[in-house]
């Protein structure tokens, strides 16, 4: 049987996926191709499209290979305590790398790792808590849309960089026609990138949708009574 190529031992998914991260994450989500990534891991572009084929291909890779340090939980834990540990696990992994969420752009993230580690045994817990199937559907994609989006629109990163850009486009306005923001910087800077915002609205979800919540509210009285 023909031995695999040296350069084909050196391109694993894993060595692919942790060197795509890098160079994401130090140079920014412009700098990474498939001829600058194949010479980091010192194999030919040829090796790493056998690999994932496309930048589409390299994306799931990575994405998923990510996924898989999303946290297992235990059985039995509270439908409220696992859903939050869940989504800010994701959305820490989220705000960790923000050059990959600008490469994946409207891309649906469905690799078997998120599959398996969150949407799975989100709705499974959700249908055990006591939901009706739609109704852990939506309450998965309103916490889901939550966390993505809370993620999506600052470099968590760098914080000072996006406060900075909105202080700059904020003087641009003309107070009299934007009172409010241009009046009241000290409370909108801040707010650009506190964590606790996206923390907050989380907690804020999870309370409404918390099936024992819901069973604890008495129904109406009987008529009569």
């Amino acid at each position: 049987m023909p031995r695999q190529s040296t350069s084909l031992d050196r391109a694993t998914p894993e060595r692919i996926a942790e060197q795509a991260l890098l160079i994401v994450d130090q140079d920014g989500h412009t700098a990474l191709s498939f001829r600058t990534l194949a010479s980091a891991l010192d194999i030919s572009v040829a090796s790493l499209q056998r690999r994932c084929t496309d930048l589409a291909g390299l994306l799931d890779l990575v994405t998923d290979h990510l996924a898989a340090r999303l946290p297992e939980t235990e059985p039995g834990t509270a439908w409220a305590s696992v859903t939050e540990a869940r989504f800010v696990a994701l959305y820490e992994l989220l705000t960790d790398h923000p050059g990959l969420i600008a490469l994946r752009g409207d891309r649906p993230w469905l690799g078997p790792q998120l599959l398996r580690r969150l949407v799975e045994p989100q709705l499974a817990d959700s249908l055990a808590a006591g939901m009706a199937p739609e109704e852990a559907i939506v309450t998965f994609r309103r916490l889901y849309l939550l966390t993505l989006g809370s993620a999506s629109f600052v470099n968590h990163r760098d914080p000072k960089a996006a406060q900075s850009a909105t202080r700059r486009a904020l003087a641009t306005l003309d107070p009299e026609e934007f009172p409010v923001l241009t009046g009241q910087l000290g409370a909108v800077l801040p707010a650009v990138a506190d964590h606790e915002v996206y923390f907050g609205a989380l907690r804020q979800l999870i309370h409404a949708a918390d099936p024992a919540r819901a069973a604890a509210v008495p129904g109406p009285a009987p008529e009569g009574k």
